[in-house]
C-alpha cells in the first residue's frame, strides 16, 4: 500500500486499474551522441546496470537515446561534454574518492591535468569538477621561461623552480605558474655579456665550478644565453667604445677605487661598474656651455648649452689656445696647471678651480658703451693669458675740482712662460696723478698724464714708460688709450661746450675761406678751358660739314643708277627661275606618271603570281585528295578481303550454284530458266532438255 512505482513504459496504451493511481506522467530525456544525464539516487537500491546506489548517490547516465529515472532516482542536469584541442585542457579536482575513467585512483582534494592526448571530448563525473579550462603555453625558439611549483610523480613541488627553453609547448599543472611570463632569451653579439649573480650554491655552467650564493660573473657572447634556476640576471652589459679622448669612471665594487679608463674598447668586469662625477653646479653650468677663448669673459658669445651631461664619461673641458687652467687633486692634494689649447681632463678625485674675475655687464643696444668693472662678475675655468684689450670708466677730479668720467682703454697680456703658474688681477690706479695738475692742463695733456699715472716716468722730462708689471702674477700693460673724456660737473661742461664751440666756428670759418678761394680759381680755370674747347668744337664740326656734304652727293649718284641696274637684274632673275621653275615641274609630272605605271605593273605582275601560285597548290591538294582516297579504298578493300578471309569468299562465290543445285535436286528437276521474254532463247531445246530428250 501506498508504494510507488514504474507501473508502464512506452510505446502502449495503458488502462489503469482500481487499485493504482497515477502520481506523475513521465517524459523521456533524450540523450544524444557524446551527452549525459546527471542522475541523483532518491533512496537505496539497484540501477538498471545492476549497480547498487545509496541515497543521495550521483553519477552520470551516458547511454544514447531516451531516458525515463525510475522512482529511486531523479535527474539533476543534463550534462554536455568538454572539447578538448591541442590548444585547451582542463584542470580537475577530484570531491571524494574514486577511480577516473582512466582507471586511476583520485583522492579527495587531488588536482591533476586533462589534455586531449587522455580524450578529446570529456563528460565530468559528479565526483570531480573543473577547476578551470587551461591554455597551451607556447615558448619560440630563443624565448624562455620559468616555472613554479613543477610536478613531479604526479605531485606538485612547492617552491621549486624549472627553466624550459624554446621552442617548445606544454599546459601547465594545477598549482603551476610562470614566474615572469614568457622572457626573450639573451642573444649576446660580440660585444655584449649578462652580469650573473648566484641565488643558490650549485655548479656553473659557465664557470665550470661550483659558485657560492652571492658569486657574479660574466657571460660573454656571441651566444644565446638562458639562465638557470639558480641564477639571477643583473643586467645586460654592452662594450663601451672610447675614442682617443674619451673615457669612463670604473669603480670596483669591492674595493672601492675608481679608475678612469680612456681610449679604448671596454667590457666592464663583474666586479665593476660605472661611477657617476658629481661636479658643482658653476662648473656643470661651464661644462654645458663650452665656447672659444673669449666666451668665458664677456656675455656675447656663451656657447649653448647641450643635453645632460653623462655623468659617468670623463669630464673634459676644450681649454681656448693662450690660456691656462688648474686643477686640484683633493685625494693627493695636488694641484697641476694646463694651458691651452689642450683638453682638460678630470680624475676621480680632481676639480676644476673656478677663477672669479671682474667684469662689466656688456649692453647688446650699446655695444661701444662702457660700463664700470664689477669684482666677481666672470666666473670661468680659466685665465685667458692675452694680448688682449681691456675698457674701463672711472671718475677722476683736477687740481681744479673739475669732475671727469674717463673712459680707458688697455692692451695687456700675462708675460709667462709656458709651464710657469700665473694669475690675472686687473686693478689699475689713476686717480692721485690727475688730482696734481688743474682741468686745463689735463685737457691738453691728457693721455701723456694718464700714460705717466699708469706706466710711471722714466726721466726728468716726465715721459712715460712703455709699459707696466705686475710682479705679483707676471701681468703687463703695454699700452693705454683714451676712448673719452667727459665733465661731470655742468658748468665745467657748459664752459667747455663753449670754447668748444668758439673753436670749432672760428675752425670752420678758415675752411669756409679757403675753400671759397679755391673754388673762385677753379672757376676761372674751367671757364678759360671751356671758351678753348667751343673754338676748337666749331673748327671740327665744319670740317666733318664738309665730308658729309660730300658723302651726301656720292649717294646720290649712286641711289640714281643702282635703282635701273637693280630692276634689270631683277627681271632677268624672275624669267630665269620661272624657266628653271617649269623645267623641274615637267621632269616631276614624267617622273609621277613612270612611277604610277611601274606601281601598276606590279601590282598586276604580283597578282597574276599569286593566282597562279594559287592554281598550282590548289591542284596539288587535289592530287594528293585523290591519291589519299584511292590509298583508302585500296586499304578498306585489303581490310575488308582480309576480315572476311579467302574460304569465305570461296565459300560465297560457291553458294549461289550449290544453292541452286540443290533447290533443283529438291524439285526433281535437272535444270530450269527464267526469263522475261524479251531475251530469245531456244525453246526447243529447252522443251527437249526438260522432257529429257536431250539424252538421246
Amino acid at each position: 500500500i501506498n508504494a510507488e512505482y514504474m507501473g508502464f513504459e512506452g510505446p502502449g496504451t495503458y488502462k489503469p486499474r482500481v487499485e493504482e493511481r497515477i502520481e506523475e506522467e513521465l517524459s523521456a530525456t533524450i540523450i544524444k551522441t557524446g551527452e549525459a544525464l546527471k542522475v541523483r539516487a532518491i533512496s537505496e537500491h539497484i540501477d538498471r546496470t545492476g549497480v547498487f546506489r545509496r541515497a543521495g548517490e550521483e553519477w552520470l547516465h551516458e547511454v544514447s537515446g531516451a531516458f525515463i529515472p525510475p522512482v529511486d532516482e531523479e535527474i539533476v542536469e543534463k550534462v554536455s561534454p568538454l572539447i578538448l584541442t591541442p590548444e585547451v585542457g582542463l584542470h580537475l579536482e577530484a570531491t571524494k574518492d574514486f577511480t577516473d575513467r582512466f582507471g586511476v585512483k583520485r583522492l579527495a582534494g587531488q588536482r591533476w591535468l586533462l589534455t586531449w592526448k587522455e580524450t578529446e571530448m570529456y563528460l565530468p563525473t559528479p565526483n570531480e569538477t573543473v577547476i578551470s579550462r587551461v591554455s597551451l603555453t607556447l615558448v619560440l625558439k630563443n624565448q624562455y621561461t620559468c616555472v613554479l611549483n613543477v610536478y613531479a610523480n604526479g605531485k606538485p613541488q612547492l617552491g621549486k623552480k624549472e627553466i624550459r627553453e624554446g621552442p617548445c609547448s606544454f599546459f601547465l599543472n594545477p598549482g603551476e605558474s610562470l614566474e615572469r611570463g614568457i622572457q626573450d632569451a639573451y642573444v649576446l653579439g660580440d660585444d655584449e655579456a649578462v652580469l650573473l649573480q648566484a641565488i643558490t650554491a650549485h655548479e656553473s655552467k659557465e664557470q665550470k665550478q661550483k659558485v657560492n650564493p652571492g658569486d657574479r660573473w660574466l657571460v660573454y657572447g656571441p651566444g644565446v644565453f638562458v639562465p638557470c634556476v639558480s641564477v639571477v640576471v643583473l643586467e645586460r652589459r654592452k662594450s663601451i667604445p672610447l675614442a682617443l679622448n674619451e673615457g669612463i669612471y670604473v669603480r670596483n665594487t669591492l674595493t672601492g677605487k675608481v679608475r678612469v679608463v680612456a681610449g679604448t674598447t671596454y667590457m666592464l668586469s663583474a666586479d665593476e661598474e660605472l661611477w657617476e662625477k658629481e661636479v658643482p653646479a658653476i662648473v656643470e653650468e661651464k661644462l654645458q656651455s663650452q665656447g672659444a677663448a673669449h666666451t668665458e669673459y664677456s656675455e656675447k658669445g656663451k656657447g649653448k648649452a647641450g643635453g645632460p651631461r653623462d655623468k659617468t664619461r670623463l669630464v673634459t673641458y676644450k681649454l681656448p689656445r693662450n690660456a691656462l687652467s688648474q686643477v686640484y687633486d683633493f685625494k693627493a692634494r695636488t694641484q697641476r696647471m694646463i694651458f691651452g689649447p689642450d683638453l682638460v681632463q678630470l680624475g676621480p678625485d680632481e676639480e676644476f678651480t673656478v677663477v672669479s674675475l671682474s667684469g662689466s655687464e656688456w649692453l647688446p643696444d650699446r655695444p661701444t658703451e662702457v660700463t664700470p668693472k664689477v669684482a666677481g662678475r666672470i666666473k670661468s675655468l680659466f685665465i685667458f693669458l692675452g694680448p688682449d684689450t681691456l675698457s674701463d670708466v672711472m671718475e677722476v677730479e683736477t687740481e681744479d675740482h673739475a669732475r671727469l668720467k674717463l673712459q680707458l682703454s688697455f692692451s695687456w697680456f700675462f708675460d709667462i712662460t709656458y709651464g710657469d703658474e700665473a694669475g690675472a688681477k686687473k686693478v689699475f690706479n689713476v686717480r692721485g696723478a690727475v688730482a696734481s695738475v688743474p682741468f686745463d692742463t689735463f685737457h691738453r695733456n691728457s693721455a701723456r698724464i694718464i700714460s705717466g699715472a699708469v706706466f710711471g716716468v722714466k726721466n726728468e722730462k716726465g715721459d712715460p714708460k712703455d709699459k707696466l708689471v705686475f710682479n705679483t702674477n707676471n701681468l703687463t700693460i703695454t699700452s693705454i688709450d683714451i676712448q673719452s673724456v667727459e665733465c661731470i660737473d655742468t658748468r665745467t661742461r657748459d664752459s667747455l661746450q663753449k670754447s668748444v664751440k668758439l673753436a670749432i666756428e672760428i675752425t670752420t670759418a678758415s675752411q669756409e675761406a679757403y675753400a671759397r678761394h679755391l673754388a673762385e680759381e677753379r672757376e676761372q680755370k674751367a671757364k678759360g678751358e671751356l671758351e678753348r674747347q667751343l673754338l676748337a668744337d666749331k673748327s671740327e664740326a665744319e670740317k666733318e660739314r664738309k665730308v658729309l656734304l660730300e658723302l651726301q652727293a656720292l649717294s646720290a649718284a649712286i641711289q640714281s643708277t643702282g635703282a635701273s641696274k637693280a630692276e634689270a637684274k631683277a627681271n632677268a632673275e624672275r624669267m630665269t627661275i620661272e624657266g628653271e621653275n617649269d623645267v623641274t615641274v615637267a621632269k616631276l609630272q614624267a617622273q609621277a606618271r613612270k612611277t604610277n605605271l611601274e606601281a601598276e605593273l606590279r601590282v598586276e605582275q604580283n597578282k597574276r603570281s599569286a593566282e597562279l601560285d594559287y592554281l598550282t597548290e590548289l591542284n596539288k591538294l587535289e592530287i594528293d585528295r585523290s591519291k589519299r582516297m584511292a590509298d583508302i579504298e585500296v586499304n578498306k578493300f585489303k581490310s575488308s578481303v582480309q576480315a572476311i578471309g579467302a574460304p569465305t569468299i570461296a565459300a560465297m562465290a560457291r553458294a549461289g550454284p550449290e544453292m541452286q543445285a540443290k533447290l533443283l535436286k529438291g524439285l526433281g528437276l535437272q535444270g530450269y530458266m527464267l526469263t522475261d521474254g524479251n531475251s530469245p532463247i531456244n525453246l526447243f531445246n529447252a522443251a527437249n532438255s526438260l522432257t529429257g530428250g536431250g539424252n538421246e
